[in-house]
Parts: structure tokens; sequence; C-alpha cells
């Protein structure tokens, strides 16, 4: 019967962890987007990140963080599934608009502007999604 104390134990922690990583990017949230305005922007975002991770002329660390987000992005498993109606692609923002300050950060603005394949208005709301005033 110890073994069900230790899966409890295991289950309980892991729930609590899940948990504590949803508060975490509910509050890195950014008020400025809405989560719909981010999600219409998916298609070019997604080009954006292979662009971006695919430089070799940015930081090693920067193109590591944006291969793991590509790989996050196409998981099938989500810190909230996709599955429930608003806050199942909101995680998915979140962890975006997170992934892309960390860019900035260490490459730099001009390397959003230089590889985004959309138009100037989506790239004014990467830009605030990023933490960075656009162009």
């Amino acid at each position: 019967m110890d073994w069900w104390r230790l899966l409890v134990a295991v289950v309980g922690g892991l729930l609590l962890l899940w948990l504590l990583l949803l508060a975490l990017l509910w509050r890195a949230r950014t008020d400025e987007v809405t989560a719909r305005d981010a999600l219409r922007l998916l298609p070019d975002v997604v080009r954006l990140v292979r662009r971006l991770a695919a430089d070799g002329s940015l930081p090693r660390g920067v193109r590591v963080r944006l291969w793991l987000l590509l790989g996050y992005l196409v998981m099938p498993i989500d810190l909230v599934p996709d599955v429930i109606p608003v806050l199942g692609y909101a995680d998915d923002v979140v962890v975006v608009a997170w992934a892309l300050r960390s860019v900035v950060r260490g490459a730099g603005a001009d390397a959003l502007a230089r590889h985004w394949p959309g138009q100037p208005a989506g790239l004014a709301v990467v830009a605030r999604l990023a933490g960075v005033t656009p162009a």
C-alpha cells in the first residue's frame, strides 16, 4: 500500500507544479495585446520563430529557446488543453510572448523586423507582444 501513497504524492506534486506554472503564465501575460489578436497572427508567428531559430547570426541560447518554443507549439499536450475554449490557446499566447521577449533581449528588436513574414500591422502586434515599441 505504500506505492499508493507514493503515486498520490507524485500526482499531487505534478498537479501543484502545473498550477504554479499556470499562475506564472497568467502573471506574465500582456494586457495590451488580446489573445484574439495574437491568435490571428499564429501562422506568421510560427514562420517568424522558425526563421529566427534558423538564423545562424543569432546567439545559440536564443536559437535553442526558439526551437524549444516550436517544440512546445507542436506538442499535443499543453499546460491548458486546447479544447478549453479561450484558455486553451491563451497559454500558448503567453508562452510565445515570453519567448519573444527573451529573443528581443538576446537578439534585439531588429531581428523581429528582419524575419517578419507578414504585414506591418501584424509586426506591430508582435512587437507589442514582445514588449518593444514598433519601429
